[in-house]
């Protein structure tokens, strides 16, 4: 690809125009539109940066052909030119896509903290000690990155699983990487209530929602909420929460119930709640948009449809396979254990490949 130096003047003049608007004094004062300037000074940074490491690697080959030029009465330096000849040809492809994929128009919800819902799914008991399983993986994933994660709300099951588990992911591009991991999840194991040692088959639905960084970003009309409050479960014994400090809010346009009971504070349970609905509807509003641009979707990896069957875990083979890019890997066991980088790295690659083939109007 040829570097347009006229569009890298403008984002070096943008960049600085950044630079000067975030060191006025106050200008931190405003927190959301203060991290947004600082959004998009990184993401033209980074932008730059790969711009001038690609323009490296392709000079390095020009003065590559002047040297093999030059080499040719000298078999050991015509050698070492050669080799690095290779080596610069098999580097320049990345590099190209590597910026490409930085001139992709970013989607504003990429550095948004994220909702993370699983829910168990056909399988009983099974199911809902496989979505434990997801919360530890995901877990631990987010501990790796440094992440900040949080529960909301949980409804355990008999034998230590949860039917239903909502928790809070904070940290950097948090929903740009998790985006991936919607829709239905499938285990195949030898389940812990199985005596006979047959291998069973359950599942359980993952939803990523972009947390919403006010509640005022979604219209949210009191007059269509109904909440009630309920007494939070407790450990037992002296400690079991006795007011009612959890909260049920039903928003009677959609039907979609958000509860919280972590928090012994009714007011902070509320807020959390709102939160959540107001996430979900954010969601909603964005499904509903994909459903109106069916050709955009042609160029996303899954609908983030709750009911698109997206992953296969197989325990007896240690297999995990992503049915969307027919991923297949022979690592579940340190997958389970939060190492998530090679599933979601070959996610996001093919997701970029998909987009800029519809940029540049190819099909694939």
């Amino acid at each position: 690809m040829e570097l347009d130096s006229a569009y890298f003047k403008q984002v070096a003049s943008r960049a600085e125009e950044l630079e000067q608007a975030m060191s006025v004094p106050g200008a931190a004062s405003n927190p959301r539109t203060f991290k947004e300037l600082v959004r998009e000074h990184q993401r033209l940074r980074d932008l730059t940066l790969a711009a001038q490491e690609l323009q490296h690697l392709k000079q390095m080959l020009a003065d590559n052909a002047e040297l093999l030029a030059e080499s040719a009465s000298d078999p050991e330096l015509e050698e070492i030119a050669r080799v690095e000849k290779a080596e610069l040809e098999a580097a320049i492809p990345p590099a190209e896509r590597k910026l490409m994929a930085l001139m992709l128009p970013a989607d504003p919800d990429d550095s948004r903290n994220t909702i993370l819902e699983i829910r168990a799914g056909t399988g009983g008991e099974e199911a809902a000690l496989f979505a434990g399983d997801l919360f530890r993986m995901y877990s631990r994933f987010a501990d790796m990155r440094g992440w900040k994660t949080g529960v909301i709300d949980a409804s355990p099951s008999d034998l230590g699983g949860f039917k239903e588990i909502i928790f809070s992911v904070e940290g950097t591009d948090v929903y740009k990487t998790l985006r991936y991991e919607s829709g239905g999840h499938r285990v195949q194991r030898v389940p812990e209530t199985e005596a006979q040692g047959r291998v069973h088959t359950s599942a359980a639905t993952v939803a990523v929602l972009p947390e919403v960084e006010e509640v005022s970003e979604v219209e949210i009309k009191p007059e269509e909420l109904r909440i009630d409050l309920f007494c939070a479960s407790g450990p037992g014994g002296q400690k079991v929460n006795k007011t009612e400090s959890a909260i049920r809010i039903t928003h009677l346009p959609t039907g979609i119930v958000v509860a919280c009971q972590d928090e012994r504070s009714q007011n902070r349970n509320r807020d959390k709640a709102m939160k959540v609905l107001a996430s979900k509807l954010l969601d909603l509003r964005r499904q509903q948009d994909h459903d109106k641009m069916a050709n955009e979707r042609k160029t996303q990896i899954g609908s983030g449809d709750r009911s698109e069957r997206i992953r296969t875990y197989n325990f007896p083979q240690n297999r995990l396979t992503d049915h969307r890019i027919n991923l297949t890997l022979y690592s579940l066991d340190q997958i389970m254990e939060g190492k998530l980088d090679d599933v979601i790295g070959a996610l996001q690659s093919r997701d970029i490949e998909l987009r800029l083939a519809a940029q540049m109007g190819t099909a694939t």
